[in-house]
């Protein structure tokens, strides 16, 4: 008994000894300063942020982190904020005990450029638009026409497809839209237009378009014609140039 009333005491004494020293170094902790900021973006072939312009985004009650007591540091905030902008996917902000907060950004990925009439800026792959940058040039498909706007689906769904393809990918160099909503595709390989028509039957026109491509480019008669036409329903219609190159 008279031991057990020795080691109750102590228990509790060193229970308050370690919670004062919990309270004390969490005290402390929270009063450190923030001393730097770390940045990394994710790999990736864009560049459309630069360190500088993430620095901007880090800033609580219109003043910069940086020197800042850790307490204050609302880091739900600072990550709403990264994310706010339309070039940044994805962003985690955290801090370390030492007081070195970290920022780590995947930014968006263009898949196309599009220009519509004053209208120009990228699309992502669920058609959502990404502003220019003057920091980065994507190397992506060019789009022209006129109120693209209306018809974002169908050319993302054109886009995406021949992103997949690892022929199409590096053929396709861009897409013309009409006013009467038919596509055609300018290429990379000759001087040479494909007539798609409409956005319908995509499998199947892609699919006679390369086999179509097999057979001109084993034989090198890709070069004779001036528009390639899978529109119609199970055939390719080409018309060819002239000698003078023309139609």
């Amino acid at each position: 008994m008279n031991r057990k009333i020795v080691i109750y005491p102590t228990f509790v004494c060193l229970l308050l000894v370690l919670s004062f020293l919990y309270g004390f170094t969490k005290k402390r902790n929270l009063n450190r300063k923030v001393h730097s900021i770390e940045i990394k973006f994710e790999e990736g072939d864009n560049s459309f942020l630069t360190h500088e312009a993430v620095n901007k985004l880090l800033i609580q009650s219109q003043v910069t982190v940086k020197n800042q007591p850790k307490r204050i540091i609302d880091l739900h905030h600072l990550e709403e904020q990264v994310l706010a902008n339309p070039y940044v996917d994805e962003a985690k902000v955290f801090i370390t005990p030492g007081g070195l907060i970290k920022t780590h950004i995947s930014q968006k990925e263009p898949i196309a450029r599009i220009i519509s009439g004053e209208e120009m800026y990228y699309i992502d792959d669920e058609g959502f638009k990404i502003p220019l940058s003057e920091n980065f040039s994507a190397r992506v498909p060019l789009v022209l026409g006129e109120n693209i706007s209306s018809a974002i689906n169908e050319i993302t769904g054109l886009i995406v497809f021949i992103s997949q393809d690892d022929f199409l990918k590096k053929e396709i160099t861009g897409i013309r839209k009409s006013k009467v909503n038919e596509y055609v595709l300018d290429v990379r390989s000759g001087d040479y237009k494909i007539h798609f028509g409409k956005y319908e039957d995509v499998n199947l026109k892609f699919k006679k378009l390369k086999a179509f491509y097999n057979k001109s480019l084993k034989d090198k008669s890709i070069n004779q014609y001036k528009i390639i036409n899978v529109k119609y329903h199970n055939q390719v219609v080409c018309t060819k140039q002239n000698q003078d190159g023309k139609q």
